[in-house]
């Protein structure tokens, strides 16, 4: 089995409606041929006359393995948006060169930020996973992307719980130095957090993890051999909640150094192929997933990088990046594919989401499935990425989308839907609404404003 990035595009329909069937039906016809199932897909760029799409997907002869898991495309329309809380998607996608979010956990103080203006926080583990560190808000849901996207299709629903068993899945290194150091960090997360790991298991044979670049300079890769990582987790089926995978990601030597050294300018190689592991993972057996990356050998892994860009210095102090993830699966919600029971008051479904925050030009699976389901969505402009698409030429309703220029607005804005204000009622200029054009009143200098009428008292 192996997991591979294509990419595909085809032409652009006129006033981008019905974009999210429109989409499934060409991806389909361009990866049918081969034997592909799609399980992670973007639209790179929609700036010209196509839209130019890369698919993260399975090659695999044995399709029956998925025959529990549901289509990538399955959507189901909510039938009323549940207000009793206000629910937020805080959505940075992996390996597309976010100014904010593109490095080791540094879009952490945006989610604790914006977690202070809604009751649940529900995001994945490139927000906060920063090696040893993990700092998420005790309202905040840690939830792999793929699951994440499911939620908002409106397929599955999260169940908050207590905690998880964990099992940990790490990769037979031929230096027992970075074995051994991946287990420390699970016994320490053990002794300190207090989590439960229920198995270590040692991959072997190991997957080969191969970090790549698409024409869109976005972050992929390829995996082979993910079946055996699969019969460990059919093995173990029952004992645990959750997994955790540290395994080893092949880069070219010289990208170690390099990346540290272009100063936030190089888009995160790691992150891109552990996305389309876990997203395989979590789709496939409907368990949360995390993965951090294993050194390959001592010569990449002690080098003293000096004093780093601020946004990647937590992964210059970390032999094993693997903390973050023990905490951030430590109380991440169970994935219900049961509908029957996503009317539960403790189940959060699609009918509970009440807004998406994502990076402005961003355009997958989550943002189309929020457009369909007549979720709000904030678009933060400061957060520059790879991505070239205008989201203003979608079919919005009025007032569904909202571009911002900082996730500083964007709290703000989050707060007044919250409250049930009208975000454009707090910014000036302001419009009136005259359908008769009887009103001589202008948005405009002073002179223009009726005069106070002065009573004597």
């Amino acid at each position: 089995m192996r997991f591979l990035e294509r990419e595909i595009s085809f032409p652009k329909i006129q006033d981008n409606r019905d974009l999210l069937s429109y989409i499934e039906e060409q991806t389909s016809s361009c990866l049918s041929e081969e034997g592909l199932l799609p399980i992670r897909i973007a639209v790179t760029d929609s700036s010209g006359a196509d839209y130019k799409c890369e698919v993260g997907a399975l090659c695999t002869e044995d399709t029956s393995s998925f025959e529990e898991a549901k289509l990538v495309f399955e959507f189901k329309k909510r039938k009323f948006e549940n207000t009793r809380n206000f629910n937020v998607v805080f959505l940075i996608p992996t390996g597309i060169g976010c100014e904010i979010g593109g490095h080791a956990g540094d879009a952490t103080p945006v989610a604790r930020l914006l977690s202070s203006s809604c009751d649940t926080l529900i995001t994945h583990p490139n927000v906060f996973n920063a090696s040893d560190l993990n700092e998420m808000p005790d309202n905040s849901l840690y939830v792999e992307g793929s699951t994440i996207c499911r939620l908002i299709m409106g397929t599955v629903g999260l169940q908050p719980v207590r905690s998880n068993r964990i099992l940990a899945v790490i990769d037979k290194n031929e230096h027992e130095i970075f074995e051994n150091a991946a287990v420390n960090s699970i016994n320490a997360a053990r002794a300190v957090l207090g989590i439960e790991c229920s198995d270590i298991v040692k991959l072997e044979p190991s997957m080969t993890m191969k970090s790549e670049y698409s024409s869109s300079e976005r972050a992929v890769g390829t995996i082979d051999g993910i079946d055996n990582l699969f019969s460990i987790l059919k093995k173990y089926e029952g004992s645990y909640d959750a997994v955790a995978i540290s395994s080893i990601i092949n880069v070219p030597e010289h990208y170690h150094k390099e990346y540290f050294r272009s100063r936030g300018e190089m888009v995160n190689p790691w992150g891109g192929v552990e996305a389309m592991l876990t997203h395989a993972v979590s789709y496939k057996l409907n368990i949360p997933s995390a993965h951090s990356p294993m050194f390959e050998s001592p010569k990449v892994a002690h080098p003293d990088p000096g004093i780093v860009e601020a946004r990647m210095s937590a992964e210059a102090v970390s032999t094993t990046f693997f903390h973050c993830v023990l905490k951030g699966l430590h109380k991440s919600p169970k994935i219900i594919t049961d509908p029957d029971v996503f009317h539960y008051d403790d189940i959060i479904s699609a009918k509970d989401i009440s807004c998406l925050v994502i990076p402005d030009g961003c355009l997958g699976l989550p943002t189309l499935a929020a457009l369909e389901q007549g979720i709000k969505v904030v678009a933060v402009k400061e957060n520059e990425n790879l991505m070239k698409n205008d989201l203003n030429e979608l079919p919005w309703d009025t007032g569904q989308f909202i571009q911002v220029e900082n996730y500083l607005e964007a709290a703000g804005v989050l707060n007044s839907i919250k409250n049930g204000i009208d975000p454009s009622s707090i910014r000036r200029p302001f419009k009136t609404l005259d359908p008769f054009g009887t009103s001589d009143v202008s948005r405009g200098s002073e002179h223009q404003r009726p005069a106070l009428k002065q009573v004597k008292v």
